[in-house]
């Protein structure tokens, strides 16, 4: 997961309160139950002693989610009387959570929105494609290409006038395709998209694909459902989409687990991966983390350290604070804190699965050893 979204959160200095809402569930009393909702939170808020016009913005947001349709779910943080951010959840979360801390609670985004993958979809006919992207806020249209229109089909017959026009024929798809495969290779470096799919007939996306760049083709899908003409039935595509960013989620997790495991090496030998709070704390504030590992259930998430204002400033002990500017730390849990850290330098977050992780549920890949 990028984290770089959540830097707005890491500027203000809080406290913070932080409300996970479940909208994944629509009934007839729907609106009333976000007001008792609301008023819950509210509750659970003003007890762990947070200001009353910061309840105030979390009961208007919370009420204001109604009968939401489209989302699993809501992350919304608030300070100071004001929402300053409320990301969507593309799984629901387990009950709503309510926090009040020094910091946002933004670990359970890690395992709330995955990897929030980017997906462009090639629609390819023999005269070009249309482009959507796909991803965690929506599906847009964001572009087409158009080849020669002309000659696009061949004849029947078989004498040398039409055998010459049907060679002109195969050297306009070629010539489409190539042209459609350029400006796909365009788009993908434009966008930065995860996953690129190829819709259409068989030919035309096999065309499209044999000419490709081999970087390209790494992340090419094709999916025989779907279409560019008006009215095509997406909903077997969608379930296709679906599940090639699945398998691309559970590829990079495997990877990057693969990784970690290889970074851990021998005892004495120079190490690029981290597990443990104290080498964690270390990696942070010496801007060595490129991506930090979290197993959601974890004992070491909620394992307490202490933190100043400045991401940097971090440690295990609170006596290690003063030393690094900080006169009057505060506690934090360790999860929470390590994002702060790892969001301002530029580092990635990724959820992994119980059991194949670092030990005690936290590690990192490293920059350098």
């Amino acid at each position: 997961m990028d984290l770089a979204y959540l830097n707005p959160l890491f500027a203000r200095p809080g406290p913070w309160a932080s409300v996970y809402a479940d909208t994944s569930r629509h009934t007839e009393s729907t609106a009333n139950d976000r007001r008792v909702e609301a008023q819950a939170a509210v509750r659970t808020l003003a007890a762990q002693g947070a200001d009353e016009p910061t309840c105030r913005a979390v009961q208007a947001a919370v009420e204001a989610l109604g009968d939401q349709h489209g989302t699993a779910g809501r992350a919304i943080f608030a300070t100071e009387g004001e929402v300053v951010l409320d990301p969507p959840l593309l799984t629901p979360p387990a009950g709503d959570q309510v926090h009040w801390g020094l910091l946002p609670r933004v670990a359970p985004l890690v395992d709330l929105n995955g990897e929030d993958l980017v997906c462009l979809v090639a629609y390819i006919d023999r005269k070009g494609a249309d482009f959507e992207l796909r991803g965690p806020s929506g599906t847009r249209f964001s572009g087409e290409i158009a080849g020669q229109d002309w000659p696009l089909h061949r004849s029947p017959t078989g004498d040398w006038s039409e055998r010459h026009f049907q060679t002109k024929v195969e050297n306009t798809w070629k010539q489409n395709a190539a042209l459609t495969a350029q400006a796909l290779a365009a788009h993908h470096e434009e966008t930065r998209a995860d996953l690129v799919i190829l819709v259409g007939g068989e030919r035309e996306r096999r065309a499209v694909y044999d000419v490709l760049p081999q970087q390209l083709r790494e992340r090419a899908v094709e999916s025989e459902h779907g279409g560019r003409a008006a009215g095509a039935d997406t909903r077997l595509l969608d379930e296709d989409v679906q599940r090639a960013m699945a398998a691309y989620e559970q590829g990079r997790v495997a990877a990057d687990l693969e990784r970690f495991e290889a970074g851990r090496g021998p005892h004495g030998a120079p190490q690029t991966a981290a597990e443990g709070v104290p080498a964690l704390v270390e990696a942070a504030r010496e801007h060595r983390i490129a991506e930090l590992l979290l197993e959601p259930t974890g004992p070491d998430l909620h394992r307490t350290v202490w933190v100043g204002p400045d991401p940097d400033q971090l440690a295990v002990r609170r006596s290690d604070v003063p030393y690094l500017g900080e006169r009057r730390p505060e506690p934090a849990r360790a999860d929470d804190a390590l994002l702060r850290s790892a969001a301002a330098t530029g580092a990635e977050a990724l959820a992994v699965p119980p059991h194949n992780g670092p030990a005690g549920g936290l590690g990192a890949l490293l920059r350098w050893a």
